[in-house]
């Protein structure tokens, strides 16, 4: 059996089931939190295909296939300018992505740091590190979800630019974190002795990098200017203007 999975997403990784886990783990990420899940090793045996991997373990290797397919995400940003329409394909892709994305970043670095303590090259702090910028993105996106986006939705109001202002200030802070996250993993470029798992981390980070700067990009340049243009032209939320 060959079993095979293509995507018709552009650039999308065609996944094969005669691929070794290693392979699949450190070019998808994502793909470890499903081998780990139905415990099949990728590290120490990551040179084993899947194929092989799923039938010594009884499982339905195009079940599999399916399931890390559903882990392939386009970089594309999509051209959607209508508000409801823009937050909803923000909550779906970045929203519901990070939250997916952080518990086995923050997993794997700590299982980094502890197993390579010794190696030079080891992104120490890295794990605590992680989970300080998922405290942070959660308790902005619950922000987002709860106050400024049902605003939004419904059209804005006088106000809103407080409120975008808020989460414009809060995007800084995230990009600050990225700078320091590619620093912590030399712009995550993994030593050449690093293990599947050292791999898998640094590129489930890479793609974190690229997911949020894309979310941001949407926020702050085609979201959020919608609504400050209409506050400035109604001449009330601006400082100084003597409303409220």
């Amino acid at each position: 059996m060959n079993a095979r999975l293509e995507t018709t997403e552009p650039g999308a990784t065609v996944l094969n089931a005669n691929q070794a886990l290693g392979q699949i783990a450190v070019e998808l990420p994502g793909a470890t939190a499903v081998f780990r899940r139905l415990k099949l090793d990728f590290c120490c045996g990551g040179q084993v295909s899947l194929q092989q991997a799923a039938a010594d373990k009884g499982l339905d290797v195009n079940a599999i296939l399916a399931e890390l397919a559903a882990l392939q995400r386009s970089s594309d940003v999509p051209a959607l300018t209508e508000p409801g329409q823009l937050i909803d394909h923000i909550l779906t892709r970045y929203h519901d992505v990070h939250r997916a994305q952080l518990p086995e970043l923050i997993r794997m670095a700590h299982r980094v740091e502890a197993v390579h303590r010794a190696h030079p090259q080891v992104p120490a702090g890295l794990g605590d590190f992680l989970e300080g910028m998922q405290e942070e993105l959660l308790s902005h996106m619950q922000k987002e979800e709860t106050i400024l986006f049902p605003i939004l939705k419904k059209g804005g109001n006088p106000f809103v630019s407080q409120p975008i202002k808020v989460m414009r200030f809060e995007h800084v802070d995230h990009g600050v974190a990225l700078e320091k996250l590619a620093e912590l993993t030399h712009e995550t470029t993994p030593p050449v002795d690093a293990c599947n798992t050292w791999r898998a981390l640094y590129a489930g980070i890479a793609q974190l990098n690229d997911d949020l700067i894309n979310h941001i990009h949407l926020e702050n340049n085609v979201l959020f200017p919608q609504f400050e243009a209409e506050t400035a032209s109604s001449g009330c939320g601006s400082s100084g203007c003597g409303c409220g």
